[in-house]
């Protein structure tokens, strides 16, 4: 059960705004961090958190998405017990994902590449996405070889044309194509056109680091790659030199993405990260044809 402290979801706008403004006045913020832009898309998702309402028809929607789904659970939301301050769920056992870090290899690929595929199921397949990937948001169950997926409160909906560019942006960072991860980065609105070299350099590289687990022909070893490091010597310049902020779909999109490849850091996974993209990719591109739509790609 959770029950909401009464007059949180109240505060949060002021609290936030007032946080904002501290840090505007303690800290010279970087312009390119568009930090109004990060403050209305916290808020926003902060009042969804304190919608438990919203999250129990979010936790109802991937119960139905993962109906089926031979190894990720969805607990059951107790209809009668559920208000719009208080969220009552079917108790699941198991222990959170960084508990994991000691078991056997297999198991510890088993539950990467389940996390993962989740992630891509995500935004390409049902364009709906728990977006916070917290280590207590995923429950492995040892008895019954199943991941429990909890917290919903933070789900969002992705619309086609977002999902339509994002996945050639992810698609070309995996051939190694700088000029077209450029290009879909336009197309997205994640750059204007008129950056600096300097950004654009670092903005593809930024992008291909996180393409190289969809490029490997070999099982990708998370345990021995430094990602967040080479993306971190990045920021400074990215920073410094952005034009534009990120739509507001990649703030909760990329959180959920960079949190599942730190749980398979973490689990030192070993896993064949490009045949999982590209069947992704085949797969989305064969549903959006079936809907009518025809890939930029062809």
């Amino acid at each position: 059960m959770k029950i909401q402290y009464p007059g949180i979801a109240q505060s949060i706008k002021s609290d936030v705004e007032n946080l904002l403004s501290i840090l505007k006045l303690s800290v010279v913020l970087p312009d390119g961090l568009f930090p109004e832009n990060s403050v209305q898309v916290l808020q926003k998702e902060l009042a969804w958190e304190c919608d438990y309402l919203r999250e129990a028809n979010c936790a109802k929607t991937f119960r139905n998405l993962l109906s089926d789904d031979p190894f990720l659970r969805v607990p059951q939301v107790i209809d009668d017990l559920t208000t719009k301050r208080v969220l009552t769920m079917e108790l699941v056992s198991g222990v959170p994902l960084d508990q994991c870090a000691e078991m056997d290899q297999e198991t510890r690929n088993q539950i990467s590449y389940n996390i993962l595929r989740l992630c891509l199921q995500e935004v390409f397949q049902f364009r709906f996405m728990q977006t916070d990937p917290n280590w207590s948001n995923f429950f492995y169950d040892a008895d019954l070889d199943k991941v429990m997926l909890l917290d919903f409160g933070a789900s969002r909906w992705f619309n086609e044309n977002f999902t339509d560019d994002y996945i050639e942006v992810v698609k070309a960072a995996a051939e190694g194509d700088r000029a077209r991860v450029l290009q879909k980065s336009r197309d997205l609105k994640f750059v204007t056109g008129f950056e600096t070299k300097v950004f654009e350099e670092a903005h593809i590289d930024a992008v291909m680091i996180l393409g190289e687990a969809f490029a490997s022909e070999e099982p990708f070893n998370f345990g021995a790659q430094n990602t967040t490091k080479r993306i971190h010597d990045l920021i400074p310049v990215m920073l410094k030199h952005r034009l534009t902020p990120p739509p507001e779909e990649t703030y909760s999109l990329h959180r959920k993405m960079a949190g599942s490849f730190l749980i398979c850091a973490k689990l030192k996974a070993i896993i064949p990260c490009k045949d999982l993209f590209d069947s992704t990719y085949l797969q989305y591109w064969a549903e959006r044809r079936r809907e009518g739509h025809q890939s930029t790609a062809d």
